[in-house]
């Protein structure tokens, strides 16, 4: 539900900026209510629309239910002149217990290479806290890179990256840290062919 009026309020203003575009090249759209769960629901956004193509649009979408939980939801986006765009979303939930939660993710493509990212993490009503989060990018002259990290609360934390260059020499390493034994880190290096080579 809430996903569906955070779109729908991110279509609602890209509409009405591509009727005034050219007369004012943006709009902004904001509207708060009282919802059936006891508390308030807020949605605003906005959006804008420049020359040779640029264009962007943004939303968000709040709501409590009266009893100490909010949950919000955003999500944004531009497109550039050249092609190149990008976009985000997010979400986060409090509680009244003390426990929340987090994700989001973010894409992007331009001329230069494209990535991607996302993760969130988690926090009980105990305190504990767990989480993560990957990323992956490429580059236009065909390079490429990927990272992923974990962690949690009495686990430690962990971080594997893997990059790769246009030649095909590969660079892999792992980083852990968990308290009480510190830190450590490993790494290796190859050529296209899987010798080992040196970093």
């Amino acid at each position: 539900m809430k996903r569906n009026i955070l779109i729908s309020a991110i279509c609602t203003t890209l509409l009405v900026a591509s009727s005034y575009a050219a007369a004012e090249g943006r709009a902004k759209f904001r509207a708060t209510t009282s919802n059936s769960s006891g508390g308030v629901t807020s949605v605003q956004g906005a959006a804008s629309a420049g020359p040779n193509g640029n264009a962007g649009a943004r939303g968000r979408v709040t709501s409590s239910d009266g009893q100490g939980n909010l949950s919000s939801s955003s999500g944004a986006a531009v497109r550039g002149a050249n092609g190149g765009y990008g976009a985000r979303a997010g979400q986060t939930q409090v509680n009244a217990d003390g426990s929340a939660s987090h994700q989001s993710g973010a894409a992007a493509n331009t001329v230069y290479g494209s990535g991607s990212t996302s993760g969130g993490f988690t926090r009980g009503a105990d305190g504990s806290v767990s989480g993560g989060r990957s990323s992956s990018a490429s580059g236009a002259a065909g390079g490429r890179f990927s990272s992923g990290s974990s962690y949690a609360s009495g686990q430690g934390y962990r971080r594997g990256t893997t990059a790769t260059s246009a030649s095909g020499n590969t660079y892999t390493g792992e980083t852990t840290a968990q308290q009480g034994q510190g830190v450590s880190h490993s790494h290796s290096c190859a050529d296209a062919q899987g010798n080992p080579i040196d970093c």
